[in-house]
C-alpha cells in the first residue's frame, strides 16, 4: 500500500524488488527529468511507520543512533548506466 500511495502523487515504476529479512533492494524508473528518490523513500518510510499494525519492539542499537525501529536512516542510491548495468543489478 505504501508504494501505491506514494506512486499516486510522485510517480515511479518498480522495475525490480527483493525483500530480505533486514532490508530491501529496489530498481525504480522515475519520470524524465525527475531524480527525487529521497522524497519518495521518505514518504514510503513515513507511511509504513505510521501504520500501527506494523510497529515493532524498539531496537536499542537503532534507538541509540536516533533511528526508528523499522528503517535505517540512510539508503544507497545508484543511477544505472545502461542495460548491462541494469541486468547486473537485477541478477
Amino acid at each position: 500500500m505504501a508504494f501505491r500511495a506514494v506512486r499516486s502523487t510522485r510517480p515511479f515504476e518498480v522495475d525490480a524488488m527483493v525483500v530480505l529479512p533486514d532490508h530491501l533492494h529496489c530498481i525504480w524508473t522515475l519520470p524524465p527529468s525527475d531524480a527525487d528518490f529521497a522524497t519518495r523513500w521518505r514518504l514510503i518510510k513515513t507511511w509504513f511507520t505510521s501504520d500501527p499494525g506494523l510497529r515493532s519492539e524498539p531496537n536499542r542499537a537503532r534507538t541509540a543512533k536516533r533511528e526508528q525501529a523499522l528503517w535505517q536512516h540512510r539508503y544507497w542510491e545508484h543511477a544505472l548506466r545502461d542495460e548491462a548495468d541494469f541486468t547486473r543489478h537485477v541478477e
